[in-house]
């Protein structure tokens, strides 16, 4: 069915184009004005701190690699990614699988439960969660903080699996029960196969959380940083250093924007997938 645009409409649409416009920009000056400062020497930041860079140079991504241990911390980060996505994307995957197409008791009220990790904010649990890291010996241990994001961002990722799982037809799997098939071959080799476009959206949108995450890596990581508990610390060790701080900036933000601009249509698509109802 189409639908006719009027004059008004237009009009409407331009009006409402000005506000979205400045909202724009004001989202992309602070990437703009960062970037052209990661290309300026120290001296010509003190000349010209907000025009663009008239030499540009590399030479403070350089320095931000090598004299902070920027290297090192970046690292870090992609070790605890690796573990705690992983870890997000198995307990997620057969978690979904059972909310979603098994029938077991007490199933609602233990998705309810589940689900109650999405509402408590980190800050509230601070200091059991400390208590617990160092009562289990995974203080200063990247293992160790990877399975806490693992179990951090366990809720969404069970919540969106268990979503995108109700809405595959339960008759593929009772057409492979007839068939003799168990849960497990079920799940392996047909419900495992059909979920992997949601596990690709929740690897995405973990990936990007366990990344950006400073509070939880400053909590475990004491003795050691990972690149965005680096970065942050970097104001304090080289607050005068501006073009030094947005050099680092620019290389901890880079791998997460382009993941985002790789792969925007597919975390678009996991927001879709969590409003299914099953």
């Amino acid at each position: 069915m189409a639908f006719a645009v009027t004059g008004a409409d237009r009009r409407f649409l331009r009006l409402a184009s000005i506000p979205m416009g400045l909202l724009a920009l004001s989202t992309i000056y602070p990437i703009v004005f960062t970037f052209s400062n990661a290309l300026k020497s120290s001296r010509e930041f003190i000349r010209q701190g907000y025009g663009l860079p008239q030499s540009p140079t590399l030479e403070k991504f350089a320095a931000a690699w090598s004299t902070t241990q920027l290297g090192s911390y970046f690292i870090n980060s992609i070790v605890v990614t690796v573990i705690g996505v992983a870890l997000v994307l198995f307990v997620a995957s057969l978690a979904g699988y059972a909310f979603g197409q098994l029938q077991f008791p007490f199933r609602r009220p233990l998705f309810i439960l589940l689900l109650t990790g999405l509402m408590i904010p980190v800050q509230v649990i601070m200091v059991p969660l400390f208590r617990t890291v160092l009562d289990l010996g995974m203080l200063n241990s990247r293992i160790g903080l990877g399975i806490v994001y693992g179990a951090f961002f366990s809720p969404f990722g069970v919540y969106l699996m268990a979503s995108y799982y109700r809405s595959i037809p339960k008759e593929l799997s009772e057409a492979a029960r007839v068939d003799g098939a168990s849960p497990w071959q079920i799940y392996l080799r047909l419900m495992l196969p059909l979920g992997r476009p949601a596990l690709v959206t929740l690897g995405i949108i973990a990936t990007l959380n366990c990344w950006n995450d400073v509070l939880i890596s400053l909590l475990v990581l004491q003795e050691n940083r990972t690149l965005m508990v680096g970065i942050a610390a970097l104001r304090g060790e080289y607050g005068a250093d501006i073009p030094l701080i947005a050099a680092s900036v620019v290389i901890g933000a880079a791998p997460v924007i382009a993941i985002f601009l790789v792969f925007q249509r597919k975390i678009l698509g996991g927001i879709l997938i969590g409003s299914v109802k099953g």
